[in-house]
């Protein structure tokens, strides 16, 4: 077995595996009902039932190269992917959430999606320009891209919290990986765990009360697979921010928003070594 699709209930602490492979697949979100997650693995998108069974290929049309930055609208009809097929950079996708035809929405490249605002209308991504890493939004329609972080380090994995107010992402400003957050319209960066981890990926819980992250050794600079990390739990200002369960993961465990509808679980990947 190389990866154990899982589901974690916050209120009993119960995990529970939903499937188990030999292949290598990343990054679950929540379909739309939470009936269900979307994962990717092999270049592809899949949906994977939560009562059981293989998971099944969505139609991303001439997107074949998907990388694990993916997710799904607030209102359920639109899935967000990042795919390099055709310009040989990740480039930032919206497609029916039954799949079809991709539109581009990033023309400037590469850009990795990560998060939705909760009205629909922006999404917030990591973008690489001049080998600098930053925090964007843009329309979901494709307007002008805006520069929310200004290279102060590395800066990636952002996502928007429940209100829409503010963009939680993951900086090295400080030396070490560590959680921030800035306002979505813009503003200074303000810093929310000072931690002896590497801090990534936070998620925003839907009710608006709490904060998920991964958090990785302290000497390890960026987010590779295969390494023992820790899932932690965190008030919105960083405050009480507790352990919850320590796994084999890292890279694809949850890179992108990972809560169910109702807030009351997320979905994550636990690896086994490779082969």
């Amino acid at each position: 077995m190389r990866s154990s699709v899982e589901i974690f209930t916050v209120a009993t602490g119960e995990t529970r595996v939903v499937w188990q492979t030999d292949r290598l697949v990343e990054a679950p979100n929540f379909a739309p009902g939470g009936d269900g997650l979307i994962l990717n693995g092999d270049g592809r998108l899949w949906r994977l039932a939560l009562g059981g069974g293989a998971p099944e290929a969505i139609d991303t049309g001439f997107a074949g190269t998907l990388n694990n930055d993916h997710g799904v609208s607030p209102d359920g009809r639109l899935l967000a992917i990042s795919d390099k097929t055709e310009f040989g950079k990740s480039a930032i996708y919206t497609l029916p959430i039954g799949g079809g035809t991709p539109t581009l929405v990033t023309p400037n490249l590469p850009s990795y999606w990560h998060g939705w605002s909760p009205d629909g209308k922006r999404m917030t991504y990591c973008g690489i320009r001049d080998q600098v890493f930053d925090i964007y939004t843009i329309a979901v329609d494709g307007d002008e891209e805006t520069r929310l972080t200004a290279g102060e380090g590395r800066n990636d994995g952002p996502d928007y919290s429940a209100d829409g107010r503010w963009i939680y992402f993951n900086s090295s400003r400080s030396g070490r990986m560590q959680i921030w957050r800035v306002p979505a319209a813009g503003g200074p960066a303000e810093r929310i765990t000072d931690s002896p981890y590497g801090d990534w990926f936070p998620h925003p819980a839907p009710d608006g009360r709490s904060v998920l992250i991964i958090s990785y050794d302290g000497d390890v600079f960026d987010h590779p697979r295969d390494l023992t990390v820790r899932l932690r739990l965190m008030d919105p200002d960083g405050g009480n921010a507790r352990e919850l369960f320590e796994l084999f993961g890292g890279q694809g465990t949850m890179n992108v928003p990972n809560w169910s509808p109702d807030g009351q679980h997320f979905a994550f990947v636990r690896y086994a070594p490779a082969p």
